[in-house]
């Protein structure tokens, strides 16, 4: 962006909550074509929230006129991460109020992702669909200093849920609590957590805890993105759901929700669909322009 040109105009929105006081609130740019790499992150760093989205036109491949299809890069505050569920779910929202809903393509840094957008009662809602997923097990060395980092006994971690690494666009360490309270007593050590996440390349900590047969509470760590907490992480939930059908912890045909945000003051609620015979994971909610 040169010094003569106009800045973009940066939206403000909110994913995963119908209410501007909830939910994760994101940057959106609709029209990021005359922005550099420097500019973006600039504009991310500036308005300080976990991540923003930045459109452009689509690549070749997705641009046929035939579906409303666009690039889509995110930044956190500090450095471009490869993909953000409640960005895209805030971008997507912010495209349906000005040009209806529908279906969308957004073509990642992880791949492509689809998106659908309904409208009821004046309620928007998306659903993106994530990239193939996959889970990876971690190293005693490198779970002993995530919990050392964080603060957790190892005795506190619930014994039916195994840490692993899952992947549905970015990474996320998955570690579930066994008890509500643990999860809720946050206060960990940034810079030492910040370190081995950029040494395992995670984006978040997907931490859980299991209230019923169907439905979570989680919280995610952020440092990397110079965050102390994301308030609602789709990326995170799409990892989640891979991980907890991959174990055979949830039904391969499953409706999750995930609660997240209570801890923060900003209550959200994420909506994790998995289909028998499709390895993607849908990630939905609702989301609304912050004035």
């Amino acid at each position: 962006m040169t010094t003569n040109a106009p800045r973009p105009e940066v939206l403000r929105y909110t994913a995963f909550s119908s209410s501007p006081d909830g939910g994760n609130p994101a940057g959106v740019v609709l029209d990021a074509s005359g922005l550099d790499d420097d500019d973006m992150l600039a504009i991310a760093a500036d308005l300080g929230y976990s991540e923003s989205a930045f459109l452009t036109a689509p690549p070749e491949d997705l641009s046929d006129g035939a579906q409303r299809a666009y690039r889509i890069r995110y930044f956190s505050p500090k450095a471009e991460v490869p993909f953000c569920g409640h960005a895209t779910i805030a971008t997507a929202v912010a495209l349906a109020e000005r040009t209806g809903p529908g279906e969308l393509v957004f073509a990642t840094p992880a791949g492509t992702v689809p998106v659908t957008v309904t409208q009821e009662d004046g309620t928007v809602r998306a659903t993106l669909t994530s990239v193939e997923p996959h889970t990876e097990e971690i190293a005693d060395a490198d779970l002993a200093e995530a919990l050392a980092a964080l603060g957790w006994p190892a005795a506190d971690l619930d014994p039916a849920f195994p840490p692993r690494v899952a992947f549905a666009g970015a990474r996320h360490l998955v570690l579930a609590a066994a008890t509500r309270a643990r999860l809720a007593d946050l206060a960990y050590d940034f810079a030492r957590l910040e370190a081995l996440m950029h040494r395992l390349d995670l984006t978040t900590v997907q931490l859980v805890w299991r209230a019923s047969a169907d439905v979570f509470h989680v919280r995610d760590p952020f440092p990397v993105g110079g965050v102390v907490e994301d308030p609602a992480t789709g990326a995170a939930a799409a990892a989640f759901g891979a991980y907890a059908r991959e174990l055979g912890l949830v039904p391969e045909d499953a409706v999750l929700t995930l609660h997240q945000g209570e801890d923060l003051g900003r209550p959200g609620e994420l909506t994790v669909t998995l289909r028998a015979g499709d390895p993607r994971v849908r990630v939905s909610g609702t989301g609304t322009r912050i004035a």
